[in-house]
């Protein structure tokens, strides 16, 4: 293939005595004029290659079905009002509605639809006041994370033109029960702060409705560590302040006191541990792992809270991981996850248990929410074969009736949905999960769509994916992986997989390749990986580390460069996770396994789709310039393209038709690389159709 040439510098640092080419380092700068063209230059090719692949229109026809849908989210409900969201067939973002009472006239009350002319401005965070008539949103341009924060009032829809607060980033407001003011994080948004140090300076504030927010209060200080996270709020009778510091996904400090005091004081410090708390009728109801890998719940009085004195009220189930709770109903509801799939159950305050709730079937599920003193409560259900359906249950008799549901044109009678276990390098045994359709043969010869993540104790869920169906209809099989690093089995399972012990993440992906291969499903020519975020991170080095294991790579908004990916973005923020290359035992383990470091000039490396966003302000897009320019150059034949998707951040570009694109160019690729025929898909939607 003809693709865009990419010059070449010789960049070399060393590190800790050890010589480390970069090769590619001028891509860094994106605003450098040579690289926008560079850019601009890949892109345009990309397209151009995916363009000529065939069977895309059939994809295209099939996801506009799958994709513009009526769906209904469950609800917020605050005094009388309920606030919830819905998708339209015809509109390309979702729309935020409110009702007087569940019954009550539906009224349009944000429709990002009409921000701008272009679709590129999103609707990021919601939260109503206690009594429902404030309103508090963030508006995100191009659907990066950095947000400003509105304020406007439920009755008249009317926006609030002083309640405007920039570097809302990681806002989260809580109201206080006035309804008149709300805590929320605060982020400066100074052009000489460095980006990868804003996280450190992040402060609670707290804003007073109709006043200039640059005089808001500061509530508690930055913590000018640019590795740790700052959030808090207020309990909902507004008695109780709590402040989060957070450092990765495995430990926080928790601060709290009394509205009206002065100083904060510590409630626990995360020494290894991490702690949520949620307060109801002057109780404070601890989830932690401290102790307890699977997670379990205390007790405890703020006239006495001492750790000492802190009563056990929910155990650690050993079998189950415990993955959050919420006080509905004076009820505890606690979700765990059962080999990757969901059980909720509640138990009084006390902790005596009660009832397990009746899930419609083996998936995944939320946990319950509604309000500490109402019986009503919601949860969404979905599987794999089941998409997003809305519940509403009692807490008092445990009644589960359908609140709302969705209408898609699949048959999940065709498909299988099997949950296998299979043995990673070290023995470790790591759950499979596997959908295809009833008519498989495993004769080796499947096209097979590997997915993972295995990081940040983020757990995989059996949860629905649309986009798979065309995959599916024609003959393909789509694996889910749960690899150590996630949360699945708990801390212990996360702690496997993260720093020093990140290549078990990697061995448990490989293996789960090889148990694909040697049970019949496919074969190495046959075979896909696909994976986001840290999850690109995972196939990098899976297609860096075993080239000869898959066909195919479709690597999504990643961070590849492990030697400096903390100098850019959120980087710093993942220190906990992943180490630091400043230090010489961190350098050495992500140096090994670094995927932009790991390439080779003449390996036989998978073909490679990169897909990246221009306003990616999370992983920076850097890691995949540099990652494709590398394989480019490596001198191998297999194509290595980058697509990038314009006006999208780390989630992609928050529009419908943009997201049928992209799941056209992914999967296009992919049927042309393994050789599907993608008049399968046509036939088997025309089929699903006329059925």
């Amino acid at each position: 293939m003809n693709q865009p040439a990419t010059r070449v510098e010789a960049v070399v640092d060393t590190l800790h005595g050890v010589e480390v080419a970069d090769p590619y380092r001028w891509l860094e700068d994106e605003k450098s004029p040579e690289v926008q063209a560079w850019m601009k230059a890949q892109d345009a090719f990309t397209r151009e290659q995916l363009a000529r692949f065939p069977g895309r229109e059939a994809l295209r026809q099939r996801y506009t079905e799958l994709f513009y849908v009526e769906s209904l989210s469950a609800p917020a409900v605050r005094g009388e009002r309920y606030f919830y969201v819905r998708t339209h067939k015809d509109k390309e973002k979702a729309v935020l509605y409110w009702r007087e009472g569940e019954k009550g006239e539906e009224r349009v009350l944000l429709d990002p639809n009409t921000w701008s002319p272009d679709g590129t401005v999103s609707l990021g965070m919601w939260a109503p006041s206690w009594d429902g008539r404030k309103l508090a949103f963030s508006r995100k341009p191009n659907a990066a994370d950095e947000a400003i924060l509105h304020v406007l009032d439920v009755d008249t829809g009317k926006w609030s033109e002083v309640d405007v607060i920039e570097g809302a980033k990681y806002a989260s407001p809580s109201w206080t029960p006035d309804n008149q003011s709300f805590y929320y994080a605060w982020l400066p948004t100074d052009p000489s702060i460095p980006v990868s140090e804003r996280p450190g300076y992040t402060e609670l504030r707290l804003h007073r409705l109709g006043t200039d927010p640059k005089t808001d209060a500061l509530v508690h200080p930055r913590t000018g560590d640019p590795k740790t996270f700052l959030n808090g709020g207020v309990s909902r009778d507004g008695k109780y302040l709590f402040v989060y510091i957070t450092r990765g996904w495995s430990e926080n400090d928790v601060w709290w006191k009394r509205v009206g005091e002065k100083d904060f004081r510590l409630l626990v410090k995360g020494e290894g541990a991490k702690y949520g708390v949620d307060v109801w009728d002057d109780w404070f109801y601890v989830l932690t792992d401290e102790g307890a890998p699977m997670e379990r719940v205390f007790k405890v009085s703020p006239e006495r809270p001492e750790r000492s004195a802190w009563r056990e009220l929910v155990p650690e189930d050993p079998t189950a991981a415990l993955q959050g709770i919420n006080i509905v109903g004076g009820h505890l509801a606690l979700a765990y996850l059962k080999d990757a799939t969901t059980r909720v159950k509640l138990v009084t305050l006390e902790g005596q248990p009660v009832r397990d709730v009746a899930l419609p079937g083996v998936g995944a599920a939320s946990n319950l929410f509604g309000l500490e003193d109402r019986d009503e409560a919601w949860f969404v259900f979905s599987s794999f074969s089941t998409p997003p359906q809305v519940y509403k249950t009692s807490v008092a008799s445990g009644r589960v009736e359908l609140w709302a549901r969705v209408d898609l044109p699949i048959q999940p009678e065709r498909y299988t949905v099997e949950q296998a276990f299979y043995r990673s390098k070290d023995g470790t045994r790591v759950p499979l999960f596997l959908v295809y359709r009833k008519d498989l043969k495993k004769n080796g010869d499947n096209p097979t769509l590997l997915n993972g993540y295995g990081g940040f104790n983020v757990s995989m869920l059996p949860s629905f994916r649309s986009s798979i169906y065309p995959w599916l209809d024609a003959g393909g099989v789509y694996a889910v992986a749960n690899l150590r690093g996630g949360g699945e089995y708990g801390k212990a399972w996360h702690e496997a997989g993260r720093l020093d012990r990140k290549q078990n993440v990697f061995d448990d992906f490989h293996a789960a390749a090889e148990f694909l291969i040697r049970e019949g499903y496919t074969r190495p020519e046959k075979l896909a990986i696909s994976g986001g975020s840290n999850g690109g991170l995972l196939v990098g080095a899976a297609m860096t580390q075993r080239p000869e294991l898959f066909g195919a790579v479709v690597c999504q908004v990643p961070l590849l460069d492990m030697v400096r990916y903390h100098l850019f973005g959120s980087g710093k923020t993942w220190i906990p996770e992943y180490g630091t290359a400043e230090q010489p035992e961190d350098f050495r383990v992500l140096h090994a396994y670094s995927p932009y470091h790991r390439v080779r000039a003449g390996v036989r490396y998978p073909a490679l789709l990169m897909m990246a966003a221009d306003h990616d302000d999370r992983v920076d897009p850097l890691h995949a310039r540099k990652f494709v320019a590398r394989v480019q150059n490596a001198g191998h034949a297999a194509p290595a393209l980058l697509r990038i998707e314009a006006n999208a951040g780390h989630g992609g570009a928050d529009q419908v038709a943009k997201a049928i694109e992209s799941s056209v160019d992914l999967y296009s690729f992919l049927f042309e690389v393994l050789g599907v025929q993608a008049g399968g898909t046509a036939s088997a939607a025309n089929a699903n159709r006329a059925r």
